[in-house]
């Protein structure tokens, strides 16, 4: 990966992470958590925010790493890790701020594009040519 390659990632690392922060600290102070509804909310932005800043952190990550891995698995590795930053936290975030209830069922989408995206940074790393 080139380091223009790597400058886009890491932007949509500080992006993500950025989010992740701000959606935990409104989880945090700016939900009623005198209601039922307001505590659900807050677990739900709590969770997706945390996800979030590990798979932040995992792109950036990669990111730093990439000439120690596979080129193209590493940047798969970063589109499923971006692509599960963006339904799981965001099917979550969707469900705390009362969207349509079916959004709910495109989390565990995102959450096997997660895993994906560990299982090709493994192989990202096992695979790497001319050690």
């Amino acid at each position: 990966m080139g380091s223009a390659g790597a400058k886009g990632w890491i932007v949509v690392a500080a992006l993500s992470a950025a989010t992740a922060i701000a959606v935990g600290a409104f989880a945090a102070h700016g939900l009623d958590l005198g209601t039922e509804a307001g505590r659900k909310a807050r677990d739900w932005l709590q969770t997706g925010s945390q996800y979030e800043m590990i798979h932040a952190l995992a792109i950036l990550a990669v990111a730093s790493l990439s000439a120690k891995l596979n080129g193209k698995l590493a940047i798969t590795a970063q589109v499923l890790f971006l692509l599960g930053s963006i339904l799981f936290p965001g099917a979550l975030y969707s469900l705390a701020f009362n969207g349509p209830r079916w959004f709910g069922a495109v989390a565990p989408i995102g959450g096997l594009a997660f895993i994906a995206g560990w299982v090709c940074l493994a192989l990202a790393a096992l695979t790497k040519s001319g050690r």
